[in-house]
């Protein structure tokens, strides 16, 4: 009906991101882990071409849930910030400032004469003077700090369980673990290093994704 209040083109990014692969994020006490389906259905697709996980400053990392093309030009204006940033100040910008900055980019094309919403949310994994921190941000500009969440296909669930099984005390590589169990709930076929993308930053504050061996070497601890 007209009038309730919906902004159905925002309904309709959201409506997206849910069609979009599981992401799922974790903040532990000692740094953060991303990690997303990236599964292709077609054996002809070079799968070492396919990546989700984009690191955008030295010390955040990107990964989402929706439309792929989106999510590119996201990055590339997240990524330019950050670099502004530096070569102001010479710091790394902090994670919460990247998150806002991004999220505003998201507002404005809500509410731009011409353009459409982002068909995406993003999880943010950075680790600055404020420790690891985990954002989610989603197509109408809001966006949150969490402690575990999941965008995507199946986030309902994935986020149940991650409420079952978090607590405040978790270390990374538990963290990782706790990841991996959440996206094995609803995979769909074979969970392996090519059809997973796992990142994580540290104490070191370096964010990085893990290589297919080292998610090999998780994946088999975790069996």
């Amino acid at each position: 009906a007209v009038g309730e209040g919906k902004l159905l083109q925002i309904e309709y990014a959201l409506t997206a991101v849910g069609e979009g692969k599981t992401s799922i994020g974790i903040k532990a006490k000692n740094g953060v882990v991303l990690i997303t389906d990236k599964k292709i259905q077609n054996k002809l697709v070079d799968v070492q071409q396919v990546k989700k996980l984009e690191k955008v400053s030295p010390s955040v990392g990107f990964v989402y849930s929706g439309v792929g093309p989106d999510y590119r030009v996201l990055v590339k204006k997240a990524r330019k910030q950050a670099q502004a940033y530096f070569l102001q100040y010479r710091a790394l910008k902090p994670v919460k400032a990247l998150v806002q900055d991004t999220a505003s980019v998201m507002q404005e094309y809500t509410q731009s004469g011409g353009v459409r919403p982002f068909g995406i949310s993003l999880l943010v994994a950075g680790y600055d003077d404020e420790g690891p921190q985990l954002f989610q941000v989603d197509p109408s500009g809001a966006y949150y700090g969490w402690k575990a969440s999941a965008i995507g296909k199946n986030f309902k669930n994935a986020r149940s369980f991650l409420e079952k099984r978090y607590n405040d005390d978790v270390e990374l590589d538990d963290a990782i673990h706790t990841a991996l169990l959440t996206m094995r709930e609803g995979f769909e076929g074979e969970m392996t290093e090519h059809t997973i993308e796992v990142g994580v930053v540290g104490e070191d504050r370096v964010f990085r994704v893990l290589t297919p061996a080292e998610v090999k070497d998780f994946l088999d601890e975790s069996t």
